[in-house]
């Protein structure tokens, strides 16, 4: 078995415009698919959500405000997973609620050091 993480990405303005119905539909729908990943045994880390703010440090100590590079993209999140494969962990990815809004799931192999 492999560790591999997802890094949920969105864009920062849609979830502000859903109804409390629809942040509660949202919700249940993760709660579901993560719930799935650990029935199976291959959940790692539910991690957690990503505030919208932050700082990126670049070479020479330069400093900027917010991790994006003038992009609709944000990442929102991330979870660690085991699996066979990329493959498999891909096949999980693909039924990651935050594809229903226009999100998608970076799947990257974890290689401990």
């Amino acid at each position: 078995m492999n560790d591999f993480l997802f890094v949920f990405r969105n864009d920062p303005t849609v979830m502000p415009g859903l109804s409390p119905e629809e942040l509660q539909s949202s919700m249940q729908q993760w709660m579901d698919w993560i719930g799935g990943i650990a029935a199976q045994g291959k959940l790692i880390d539910r991690g957690n959500r990503l505030a919208n703010e932050g700082n990126v440090v670049r070479p020479s100590q330069v400093v900027t405000d917010g991790p994006y590079i003038e992009t609709k993209e944000s990442v929102g999140g991330f979870i660690m997973v085991r699996a066979e494969s990329l493959a498999e962990a891909t096949d999980m990815a693909k039924g990651c609620p935050i594809l229903l809004a226009g999100g998608n799931v970076e799947v990257r192999p974890i290689i401990r050091m």
